[in-house]
């Protein structure tokens, strides 16, 4: 059996802004809009379909496993952003990544609340 996940939905106040964060932050490109949704292509064919909420939004979380050389270009965005950021999913390690399975990896927030991980090595493949 072949199982893949091919898309997930994203809640959003402002689908446009917070696709264009991600894509941005990622170094990724927005999709037209497709029905309700501005789609953002993830290179292994997932996309994120963001789409307006209007009310509350219950924060979810979204990690990306990245090369080392990304790592350093999408964390230098996070940087030159402003935004702030942390070495554990819980916010207590601001400023701070973390060296999990010997690899790197931040945590930061999008507009929205939704907690952003990059990640150089997959959990539990360290030695």
């Amino acid at each position: 059996m072949t199982v893949q996940l091919n898309h997930t939905i994203v809640a959003a106040h402002d689908k446009q802004t917070s696709a264009r964060f991600l894509a941005d932050i990622l170094g990724l490109k927005v999709s037209p809009q497709y029905g309700p949704f501005i789609p953002v292509e993830i290179p292994n064919g997932v996309t994120l379909d963001y789409m307006d909420t209007a009310g509350d939004i219950t924060p979810q979380h979204y990690a990306f496993l990245v090369s080392e050389d990304d790592f350093d270009t999408i964390f230098a965005r996070v940087r030159e952003a402003g935004l702030t950021y942390w070495a554990d999913p819980f916010h207590h390690r601001p400023g701070e990544i973390n060296h999990n399975d010997g690899g790197r990896g931040s945590y930061f927030d999008d507009p929205n609340g939704h907690s952003l991980e990059i990640l150089t090595r997959p959990y539990g493949s360290g030695s």
